[in-house]
Order: C-alpha cells, then structure tokens, then sequence
C-alpha cells in the first residue's frame, strides 16, 4: 500500500486522551477530582487566589485618610524679591519669561507674592496671577500689573 495523506496515522501510543476529572465516580477521577480531601488547595482558586482571603477586614481596620490630591496643577510661587534680582527696570514679566530665567518650573500656573521689596517699574502680563499686596508694592514702584498680553509658549511636539 503507497504512503499517501489520506492513509497517515500516528504512532501507536503517541496520542493520548485528556484526563477528564470530575466527570462522576465510575470515571475513575469522581468525588474528589484528583484534588485530595479539604483545605485550600482542594479549593477553587487556591494556591494561588486564596492567599489574600481576609484582605478586605485587614483593610478596613485600618482608618481612612482625610482631603484628597487636587488633579488641578499648583502654581508656581514667586517672591517681589525674586523679581527685583531678576528682572531690569521697565521690564516685562508673564510666565515664560520667568521660566525662561528659570524661577519657575512650569511656562503656566504662576503666582506673584508680595514678600520682600521691589523699586523697579515691571509689567507684569496678564497670564500672571497676583496677590494684592505684590500688586499694590508694583503700582507703588510705578509699574503696571496686567499691562501686557502674555506670550504662549510654543510647544515642541
């Protein structure tokens, strides 16, 4: 008889049927299904999904923690002394520029406080958020809050 494709079989012994456990006592592989008597490895799931049994209780014992974590970014912080240092009289001052001369780590969310002195005549743009006090210090030296239109930053994509 020729070796054709219709006529291959396998090796005798070389295919195997799958156990089939579970499938009723007569079967040879009934009652317990091959798992031994109890405890957690007779269990669906264990070994590996029964570790953390009684994680939930361990977790609610332990007290919750107040306020959350704002998903809003923080604004950059900016002292009047700052800029005195920083930046030449008759000077433009928006967030880029102070991220430019590098005070802040953000080109956006700035903020100008009024802690320390100032006697040069800045314009502070208008993307720049700013406490009374700082405003009221910068009018005094003869500068202009909001006088300007700030720049946006460029973005590199």
């Amino acid at each position: 008889m020729a070796l054709n494709l219709y006529n291959l079989r396998p090796a005798k012994g070389a295919k195997k049927n799958k156990k089939r456990v579970g499938r009723g006592d007569s079967s040879g592989h009934g009652t317990y299904s091959t798992r031994g008597q109890k405890g957690q490895r007779a269990r669906s799931g264990g070994r590996r999904g029964l570790k953390m049994m009684g994680l939930k209780t361990s977790i609610q014992s332990i007290p919750k923690l107040g306020g959350f974590k704002s998903l809003k970014p923080k604004n950059s912080v900016i002292n009047l002394k700052d800029l005195e240092v920083n930046f030449k009289d008759g000077e433009n001052v928006s967030a880029l520029s102070l991220w430019k001369k590098g005070l802040t780590d953000s080109k956006y969310g700035v903020k100008i406080l009024g802690e320390g002195k100032i006697s040069k005549k800045l314009n502070i743009a208008d993307n720049v958020k700013i406490s009374a006090s700082a405003k009221e210090a910068i009018e005094k030296a003869g500068g202009k809050v909001a006088s300007i239109t700030a720049e946006e930053p460029k973005e590199n994509k």
